[in-house]
């Protein structure tokens, strides 16, 4: 069905159902002129947003409709992890094409509900227009932390550890299978693809770091050395950080070979791995790893140190060559 068959308030329809995790927190949902959601008591609310633009973002001939829902929620949900709350509510606001059928779009939002579903987190309203040429979607998400807990970017001090969750590079090596031909018959591939495709948000681990003391915190969404940079500039320091200490997956290793790219490359600069790298001081990081791994099945990884004032962000190589990483992570407009 197209969907001028069923007009914007036909496809309204189609989409609320199953929309609110939470009843209790939601005084008004989807159908009104504005939403009204009940905010937890002492918390300080967290605000995000992302838009996603077909041919920027994401090409729909390497995605389905309801992986591109779950991942334009994630990288919403990443976001209030990175500060260390936990997501509450989302607004949804989509451009779509003539082309795209009804069954795409409820498909999309089954992808976003699905996310929702596991994380409790409210869709409560939106918009929809159409669109002259491509698919814009638009997550707005409003989150909840306690004001002990609140991590930023700035931060940061000399002695901290610098640590990460899970290992890094797989999303980008996933999009670059996805852009050959006869992935599929790689048996390291799909768990590659699935990072990129459907990435996992590590709210429970942000919120665990976040109330064990880390002291700056970012998801890495841009790749590593972006994120790393915007810690150094932000707390004006410096951070050093050691090659071989950089958590790679087995799958990764592998397809390095194929794909013909070192790993470092993906790494650093890959981007879109949604994992936390955050800064913590050496006793409190020894209590929250051992937590982490036992209590949400994820490894945090000591990847280097906060080192000085505004000397940027330092490589060292296994031979104990240096070098100065800057932030080559994706940028709209460079």
């Amino acid at each position: 069905m197209e969907l001028k068959d069923v007009g914007e308030f036909g496809l309204i329809d189609l989409i609320k159902a199953d929309t609110i995790q939470d009843a209790n927190s939601v005084v008004v949902g989807i159908g009104d002129d504005a939403a009204v959601v009940l905010p937890s008591p002492k918390q300080l609310q967290v605000l995000t947003t992302d838009m996603l633009v077909e041919g920027i973002h994401f090409d729909l001939s390497l995605s389905l409709p309801w992986q591109l829902g779950h991942k334009a929620m994630a990288v919403n949900l990443s976001d209030i992890a990175a500060m260390g709350g936990v997501p509450r509510h989302a607004l949804v606001s989509l451009a779509l094409p003539q082309r795209l059928t009804t069954d795409f779009v409820v498909d999309l939002y089954q992808g976003m509900k699905e996310i929702c579903r596991e994380f409790r987190v409210n869709i409560v309203g939106g918009d929809t227009v159409a669109s002259p040429d491509g698919l814009v979607i638009n997550v707005t998400v409003l989150g909840e932390v306690e004001p002990r807990n609140l991590v930023r970017r700035s931060g940061a001090r000399v002695g901290d550890w610098v640590a990460v969750t899970g290992t890094l590079g797989n999303a980008a090596a996933g999009l670059d299978l996805l852009q050959m031909e006869d992935w599929e018959e790689e048996p390291f591939a799909w768990p590659l693809v699935k990072a990129h495709l459907t990435p996992r948000p590590q709210v429970a681990a942000g919120k665990h770091v976040a109330s064990a003391g880390a002291t700056s915190m970012n998801d890495i969404s841009d790749g590593l050395a972006s994120e790393l940079n915007e810690i150094a500039v932000a707390s004006n320091v410096g951070i050093r950080i050691y090659a071989d200490r950089l958590p790679v997956s087995s799958e990764l290793d592998i397809a390095v070979y194929k794909l013909d790219k070192l790993p470092l490359e993906y790494v650093l600069y890959g981007g879109e791995d949604y994992e936390l790298v955050f800064t913590i001081r050496e006793p409190n990081f020894n209590l929250v790893s051992q937590a982490a791994l036992s209590n949400f099945g994820v490894k945090l990884t000591r990847i280097g140190e906060v080192v000085g004032d505004a000397t940027g962000v330092t490589l060292v190589h296994s031979d104990e060559r240096t070098e100065k990483i800057s932030p080559r992570g994706y940028n709209h407009f460079r």
